[in-house]
């Protein structure tokens, strides 16, 4: 099944999303996502659809696809000719042009100026204003009804359309002093242009961490070539020029071009873009370096590993991206009362007419404007930004902190966590071991040539670091070797000898000793053991302390042995030790504490991978083993524990920050339509309602937006 992604411009509120997604969902596509904040729809094609047709079905719907290619999903939302077919830019353009217009009618009515009161003079003035209003809003809102899911401009072009009308209508049967209302369209389409404008400029704003991102690799690189006679040449190209296996000179105070390996040279490097720290990290030869990264001292020269959207930073804001597109449960009911909300406003908006004339018995001019304000201050875009304004910008605050949120449900489900449940070796450990004592049956050349063969293929931290001290050139070639998940490696050499490097689960019948890290046997004989040493990381005990403090219980649930799981935990302080259990098993404990209460699991290696998907949030650290990385719905990319508790406080006010949204958009609708509807906006209440509706939208993104300084933890 493909995989279509597509940038679609022109949304500007929920049922603008709502529709694309109806008219998709209607084609049979499956697993559609749209985020009209970020312009981003994907959905699966399993209908073998042309893409060509799909792009023009939803041009059909009165938005454009944009096709040239755009930076790893992170977008300006206010540089676009949107839905006109006028030569307007953006919206501030389109304000700038109506203003011009629109200011001498406004102001006639306020110091009755007898030239501009001449109705002919306001039908002047007001046509240009028209003609640009019903060129965005009402073809958006035609092409809408036509696909029977009307959206907000439905709302503005007919609040407009009905003054503009009624102002016609009074000049036909020669009375227009009685039914002059050009001032209220002109200013109606203004408002609401300038209203756009300032919600576009915030919502971009809540992009910016993400934007950030996003243009820390476009950069010049010193691309290295040798001419015929073999002497190297330096020349340069922009970054995004350059092409795997491509060599490069990186300099003092340079970005890292894209990833890449080092061949020659040593730096210290500012790796912050990725992990939220800033302390520089010391790289040398065949060290991987990560492109947006800074050498902040020495000089290297590498091999490009990746480029594009390959890379590890275009694979965060593409995971990013995504997690954007989803929609936490909290949104869902804000979702279903958007798709009907505007019909139920055309209905409010008729009722406000017929009640205000025939049962209040105001004049119809009075209960005409009274309806018209209704139209223009109701507002569906506030409902539809309260989920993704804050996600936004929880993401993007979180990503900058070394913080990867795989998915906004995360985000969702970290506000019930209350307690956390932690892998020992490689999590709260540094998983760097040192082998510290050995004992073997056999001679000792042996015992370390049969160790290294074994565990050279091993994932585990503990089998990585016997490899590497151990390392040796005549290795046992096996006719068979593989990893158990929980036990170890076990293999088979080409003499049929069976031999296996694991915990003492596999040596439970040939000895007592159970205090040891690694077993080897062969042929079901004990011929040594192993001893490594492991540092406790060294945020460990701070990170605990901050959980507890926010009554989080914390467990420690591992495979190794209870004495060094119990002393790990005495160290760090941990509530409750589960030791000596296999992958299944701690997967049957999850399973268990989520049945009790929301647990969250924090896990690094191979064996964590079943543990992180099952718990109601699974977080990893970003250098666990690929599964771990895989299986976590949150990734810690600062190598280490130390933004574990602000993972977990971004969650819960993101969400906090959702229903302080939702709640504004329903109350201002709750509260503004009657206001309204009753006329206590006065005389002006189209154009007031125009400005409020407006600002309505920016009051939630500048909520959103505190989210970037708040303190959380």
């Amino acid at each position: 099944m493909e995989k279509v992604n597509l940038r679609v411009e022109g949304m500007d509120c929920a049922n603008c999303a709502l529709s694309i997604n109806k008219y998709l969902t209607k084609q049979g596509f499956q697993n559609v996502k749209v985020n009209f904040v970020t312009g981003d729809v994907s959905f699966d094609n399993g209908v073998s659809m042309e893409k060509s047709a799909i792009e023009k079905g939803i041009e059909g719907l009165g938005y454009q696809v944009k096709h040239e290619h755009h930076e790893h999903g992170v977008h300006d939302l206010h540089d676009h000719n949107l839905k006109g077919k006028l030569s307007f830019k953006n919206h501030f353009q389109r304000f700038i042009f109506c203003l011009v217009f629109a200011l001498p009618l406004f102001v006639s009515h306020l110091l009755h100026i007898h030239f501009l009161m001449n109705p002919y003079v306001q039908l002047a003035l007001t046509i240009p204003v028209f003609i640009v209003g019903m060129d965005f809003f009402g073809r958006s809102a035609w092409k809408s009804l036509v696909n029977a899911f009307p959206n907000m401009n439905v709302l503005v072009a007919l609040g407009a359309v009905s003054a503009f009308g009624y102002s016609i209508y009074g000049i036909i049967i020669g009375r227009p002093h009685e039914f002059m209302f050009f001032e209220s369209a002109a200013t109606i389409i203004t408002l609401v242009f300038f209203g756009n404008y300032l919600e576009e400029k915030t919502i971009a704003t809540t992009q910016a961490a993400l934007k950030g991102l996003a243009t820390s690799q476009k950069s010049m690189a010193n691309m290295i070539a040798f001419d015929d006679e073999h002497k190297e040449n330096v020349f340069p190209v922009e970054s995004k020029d350059l092409r795997v296996g491509d060599l490069v000179l990186i300099k003092n105070g340079e970005h890292v071009p894209m990833d890449c390996k080092i061949l020659w040279g040593e730096a210290n490097v500012n790796e912050a873009i990725i992990t939220g720290e800033s302390l520089p990290v010391q790289k040398a030869m065949k060290d991987s370096l990560i492109g947006g990264s800074i050498l902040e001292s020495g000089t290297v020269k590498a091999q490009i590993t990746a480029v594009g959207d390959d890379t590890v930073l275009a694979s965060i804001l593409k995971m990013i991206q995504d997690a954007q597109t989803e929609k936490p449960p909290v949104q869902l009911m804000a979702d279903r009362i958007s798709a009907i909300f505007v019909p139920v406003v055309l209905g409010i908006a008729l009722i406000t007419v017929v009640g205000n004339y025939f049962i209040v018995h105001v004049s119809f001019t009075e209960s005409l404007l009274r309806s018209i304000a209704v139209l223009v201050i109701a507002c569906p875009c506030a409902m539809g930004l309260a989920t993704p304004a804050a996600v936004a910008v929880g993401l993007g605050r979180a990503a900058k902190n070394g913080i990867l949120f795989k998915n906004a449900t995360s985000l969702d489900v970290f506000k019930n966590i209350r307690q956390v449940v932690f892998d020992k070796t490689g999590t709260l450990t540094t998983g760097k071991f040192n082998i510290s004592n050995f004992k073997s049956e056999v001679d000792e050349v042996g015992f370390k040539r049969i160790a290294y063969s074994l565990e050279k293929y091993s994932n585990h931290p503990i089998g990585k670091c016997i490899a590497n001290e151990w390392k040796i050139k005549d290795d046992i070639r096996w006719a068979k070797i593989e990893e158990v998940k929980g036990l170890g490696m076990q293999a088979t050499d080409k003499e049929g000898n069976f031999f296996v490097a694991g915990s003492y689960k596999i040596a439970t019948a040939l000895t007592n000793d159970a205090k040891h890290n690694i077993y080897i046997v062969k042929n079901n004989e004990l011929i040594g053991w192993i001893d490594v040493a492991d540092e406790i990381r060294p945020e460990t005990e701070q990170v605990i302390a901050a959980l507890k403090t926010k009554g989080i219980k914390t467990i420690l649930l591992s495979g190794d042995s209870k004495e060094k799981c119990g002393a790990v935990a005495k160290a760090v302080g941990i509530d409750e030790v589960i030791a000596e259990q296999s992958p299944e098993q701690k997967l049957q404990q999850i399973a268990a504490f989520d049945a009790k209460q929301p647990t969250a699991m924090v896990g690094d290696g191979i064996n964590d991978g079943p543990a992180l998907a099952k718990a109601t949030v699974g977080i990893s650290l970003s250098d666990a083993s690929h599964i771990a990385v895989q299986s976590a719905q949150v990734v810690l990319m600062n190598h280490g524990l130390r933004n574990l508790p602000l993972s977990l406080a971004l969650g819960k006010h993101t969400y906090i920050t959702i229903k302080e949204n939702l709640f504004w958009a329903f109350a201002y609708n709750i509260v503004a339509i009657p206001v309204a509807a009753f006329g206590l906006l006065g005389t002006y209440g189209p154009t007031y309602g125009a400005l409020i509706m407006g600002l309505s939208d920016v009051v939630l993104a500048v909520n959103s937006i505190k989210l970037r300084w708040k303190k959380v933890e």
